[in-house]
């Protein structure tokens, strides 16, 4: 029997030890002192992406400076390309769209080349929002429906609800079918309920609300401008 899969939205207590304590620390203005530099590398991802999570880019880049820096001297591949992607995504959302995009492109190359699969989805996703803010939404649809593909085929279903309603954000910005757009939320709502994502499910109803109000009052063949988040 191989090793068990993790999951993205699964902290372990050690980690999740690790992630509150360097935050302590953090906030106190100490660095934290941990001897298991690969658990501390561990912890800074998995606080990054809870911050991503959030929409909190300041933090998102402050963790990433020291993730990458940590994974750069120790070597460790995976969490580079992890924290490059996240990074990237960071600098997005804060207005240097490209510079941001350059940043996720590695990301998910050095990850690539690991051969690691299972967040490469997610990271995807998080691609996607990059493109939409850089006008090239599009571009950022076809990225979502490849992310999709890597879930059917790895059954990595985590970030499922959300790249079902990102998906329902480009569609409704490019103006698309309607019953596309409505699927889009519907399946985003129906797969959060089902994994008990209490958050994931408010956002997807936020923004399905959203759409509609924007629709009831929409001139016709206009593209919808939904939250990211």
């Amino acid at each position: 029997m191989g090793a068990p899969r993790p999951q993205m939205n699964f902290l372990t207590p050690l980690s999740l030890g690790l992630v509150i304590r360097i935050l302590a620390l953090e906030r106190r203005g100490k660095r934290a002192k941990i001897d298991d530099r690969h658990g501390i590398a561990v912890a800074l991802w998995h606080a990054a992406v809870l911050d991503c999570l959030a929409r909190n880019p300041a933090e998102v880049e402050c963790l990433t400076s020291e993730l990458m820096e940590l994974s750069t001297r120790q070597n460790f591949a995976l969490w580079l390309g992890g924290g490059a992607v996240l990074r990237g995504w960071a600098r997005s959302v804060s207005g240097s769209t490209a510079q941001g995009l350059s940043w996720i492109e590695e990301g998910l190359s050095d990850q690539r080349a690991s051969g690691a699969i299972l967040f490469v989805p997610f990271y995807l996703g998080l691609k996607a929002e990059a493109l939409h803010l850089a006008n090239r939404t599009s571009e950022a649809l076809e990225v979502i429906h490849e992310a999709q593909a890597l879930v059917e085929r790895f059954e990595g279903r985590c970030c499922s609800a959300e790249l079902h309603r990102l998906r329902g954000v480009f569609l409704a910005a490019l103006s698309a079918d309607e019953s596309q757009i409505e699927t889009s939320f519907h399946e985003a709502i129906r797969i959060a309920k089902e994994q008990k994502s209490v958050s994931l499910e408010k956002r997807a109803e936020a923004t399905y609300a959203e759409y509609r109000r924007q629709k009831a009052s929409a001139s016709g063949g206009l593209g919808f401008r939904l939250p990211l988040w």
